[in-house]
């Protein structure tokens, strides 16, 4: 049986995931629904998809009994209530990243899942790509010796775009990109809590976080050093120092095909596209959409790659990086 998708919401990322799913054996993966903020949008959507229903309400899409998962596309400031919705549903949900605005709306999307008993995972591409899957392999077995240091950069001029700089829609480089920075270096220590953080950072007039400096320092003296900015282009590359070698992964370190492991160099290409994407190496949705299927047919109720206990850890070294910078927003107040 394959795997029947929701998606919710029907802009640029669930384009693009609908563009990945092609790329998928039909019979392991099939999207049957979208549903937009207005019937017109997510019929045209499903013109250009190929999917069979439209729906112009999120509550439509949760409560369709004929969906096993739902991809939650939509900005983040929208994840807690509609993801809440959609949990309350009883339906299982892959959210995209930032799980939500800060630790309270994140604790909420945890508990619903629970309640509701149902699948729930933070839609860190990055953690699925085969690429990290060897990452995490050559750690395992101490193929660097001892970690003792990992940097991790992203950096993308989008001071043009309004979801980027804008407070009321969850702007900044932290919550867009820098998540990802932060989310390699908890892979690389194994979801370990970092025994202290510092952040630094310069703010846009609009309150939100332009560039960013996070330094964390970890059990038995190990360190790691991410930055990220919404001004400039950055390597957006990742290293891991051990006492033995090196782990390079090469930009584009969130969805990356080139590891260069003590100097030796390895490809890890991706399918072609049917159609144009918005986002790089897009067709690398492929991976996590695989990976939920397999939770599902496993009974899981989340991933081991990208597990909940994570994903609230991640949370709040984002907190603490916006405290110590002064980012706040709205849903911080409530």
């Amino acid at each position: 049986m394959a795997t029947r998708w929701g998606l919710c919401g029907a802009g640029k990322i669930s384009h693009d995931f609908s563009v990945a799913m092609k790329t998928l054996p039909p019979g392991d993966h099939q999207i049957v629904a979208v549903a937009a903020r207005s019937l017109e949008r997510a019929r045209e959507f499903a013109k250009k998809h190929s999917i069979p229903k439209a729906y112009g309400s999120y509550e439509e899409l949760a409560s369709d009994p004929e969906i096993d998962m739902v991809y939650l596309g939509v900005l983040h400031t929208e994840h807690w209530r509609l993801g809440l919705l959609v949990l309350h549903a009883g339906k299982n949900m892959l959210c995209e990243k930032p799980f939500a605005m800060n630790s309270r709306e994140v604790g909420d999307l945890i508990a619903a899942s629970k309640k509701s008993n149902v699948f729930l995972m933070e839609a860190i591409w990055s953690r699925c790509f085969p690429l990290h899957r060897e990452v995490r392999r050559l750690l395992a077995e101490d193929a660097i010796g001892d970690v003792k240091l990992v940097k991790a950069s992203f950096g993308s001029p989008q001071l043009h775009i309004p979801r980027s700089v804008e407070k009321e829609l969850g702007g900044g480089a932290l919550l867009d990109i820098g998540v990802y920075t932060l989310q390699f270096v908890l892979m690389v220590f194994n979801g370990e809590r970092p025994e202290s953080i510092h952040a630094t950072g310069v703010l846009l007039n609009s309150g939100v976080d332009e560039s960013m400096v996070v330094v964390m320092k970890f059990p038995r003296n190990r360190l790691a050093c991410c930055f990220f900015s919404i001004a400039v282009s950055l390597p957006n590359d990742a290293t891991i120092s051990g006492t033995t070698g090196t782990i390079r992964v090469l930009g584009p370190m969130h969805c990356p095909t080139t590891l260069e492991v003590n100097g030796k160099t390895t490809q890890y290409p991706l399918p072609e596209p049917s159609l144009p994407l918005n986002f790089t190496n897009s067709t690398g949705l492929r991976y996590e959409a695989e990976e939920v299927r397999q939770c599902l047919l496993k009974g899981l109720k989340e991933s081991p790659r990208m597990p909940l206990s994570e994903s609230a850890l991640l949370t709040e070294v984002m907190d603490e990086c916006r405290k110590q910078v002064g980012v706040v927003f709205n849903q911080d107040r409530q």
